[in-house]
């Protein structure tokens, strides 16, 4: 028949247990792989391999994004050789995520380890699918799954969130956490805003390597800031320091024109060393958006991922994730707000000052506040004027620097601008 049975004392951990005979283990091992390999559809995913991935990304990325790749690209090739442990590679779209997780279970298949390679929603509706089918039972399609040598699961996350999937997808990682099996996950979420029990799971330091990466897609080859549906850079891009006028020939007083050289250099200094907060007020047209923009401008250039917006629209990119038909949840688009590296908040007390709104803005500020991340903030309001909570990180003087531009608004020509009605400071 193809089976042993061994002959051992009563209370033998492995008395009574068949086991397949060397006869037939290879030919086991054959159909393992092989229909591993059918649910994979790794023969549409061939040309993604380790020689065909760009450790340095492409032309134009920036130190930061570039080195992110770089670690990626070697932690995945070290998983591919050694199969130990697992592998969390997080990060935006179009990011090479899926090229790497495709390239180790090339790499692992060519090496004759049966892989399954698979989407999420795929795997969940390879399991809702054998319900139903004749060829195979669901529990050995789930056990199939689950104890496969080598499991990779692309888009973590962009499953349907119902409570059989959250089971399963916790079964199978729960299964493989214990036993110790290699797993490869792919996911734009961050841990947080990953259900807590898988959470617990993929947090393990001893047995987890997580691997950030902040490349911008490589589909927008334009874009760099990271956040192509939340910036408003793209509106500025003629704003940058070569750009910036002098505005002597407007007989500014010599307050107006000390304030404005000021901030010019403030603004330089910050795009050489980003390091804490810069805050810009002034009357609307005195330039401070000009000089944010030009800060954004530099390092979106270098490739930092660098988000530049207008609060009262970021305030309804917030409120817009709560729609049914939002394709981002609210978690996960404030969560690429407020850890983005370089933050710009510009027009800051623009917004409507509901409860809502000033809860938001002091989530954000106080996140910022704690991890020290670059940001830069324009005002037409003094810091006497603004939320108290908010106002109380701005003048910490420890991360932050405030520069108040005195000069009127900008009205190009060469006449002298009439002075803006100024609020009380």
């Amino acid at each position: 028949m193809g089976y042993l049975r061994e002959d051992l004392p009563v209370g033998h951990p492995d008395f009574g247990r068949i086991r397949i005979c060397s006869c037939r283990q290879a030919d086991v091992r054959a159909r393992v792989r092989d229909r591993l390999f059918s649910l994979s559809h790794l023969d549409q995913l061939e040309d993604l391999t380790f020689d065909t991935f760009e450790p340095r990304g492409r032309m134009g990325l920036g130190e930061m994004q570039q080195v992110s790749l770089e670690r990626a690209h070697n932690q995945a090739r070290n998983f591919a050789s050694t199969l130990q442990g697992w592998l969390l590679l997080q990060g935006g779209y179009g990011t090479g995520k899926t090229h790497l997780a495709a390239a180790i279970a090339n790499f692992s298949v060519s090496m004759g380890v049966p892989s399954l390679f698979i989407t999420v929603p795929d795997l969940l509706d390879a399991l809702r699918m054998a319900y139903n089918a004749e060829e195979t039972t669901f529990e050995e399609r789930f056990e199939e799954i689950r104890a496969a040598p080598l499991l990779i699961m692309d888009d973590f996350g962009t499953q349907n969130a119902t409570e059989w999937a959250q089971e399963k997808l916790f079964q199978i990682l729960n299964y493989r956490y214990i036993n110790k099996l290699p797993l490869v996950i792919t996911t734009n979420l961050t841990l947080k805003q990953i259900e807590g029990r898988m959470r617990s799971r993929l947090g393990d330091p001893e047995l987890v390597t997580h691997v950030k990466i902040m490349a911008p897609d490589y589909r927008r080859p334009a874009d760099a800031t990271g956040h192509p549906e939340l910036s408003s850079l793209d509106q500025h891009t003629d704003q940058t320091f070569g750009t910036w006028r002098e505005r002597r020939g407007e007989k500014l007083s010599p307050n107006d024109l000390k304030s404005l050289d000021e901030a010019y250099r403030a603004a330089q200094e910050f795009t050489e060393k980003p390091v804490g907060w810069l805050v810009f007020n002034g009357p609307y047209g005195c330039g401070k958006t000009h000089l944010a923009a030009a800060i954004a401008n530099y390092h979106a250039a270098q490739g930092v991922s660098t988000l530049f917006v207008y609060v009262p629209d970021l305030l309804d990119h917030l409120r817009a994730t709560f729609s049914p038909n939002s394709a981002v949840t609210y978690d996960h688009r404030f969560e690429d707000v407020r850890t983005t590296p370089l933050l710009i908040l510009d027009d800051l007390g623009a917004q409507t000052a509901t409860p809502w709104a000033k809860e938001k803005l002091y989530q954000l500020f106080n996140y910022r506040y704690n991890a020290r991340l670059s940001t830069v903030i324009t005002t037409v309001y003094g810091t006497n004027e603004i939320d108290e909570r908010l106002s109380a990180r701005m003048v910490d003087r420890r991360i932050c620097r405030i520069y108040s531009i005195n000069a009127p608004g900008y009205r190009g020509g060469s006449q002298p601008a009439r002075r803006a009605t100024s609020r009380k400071r």
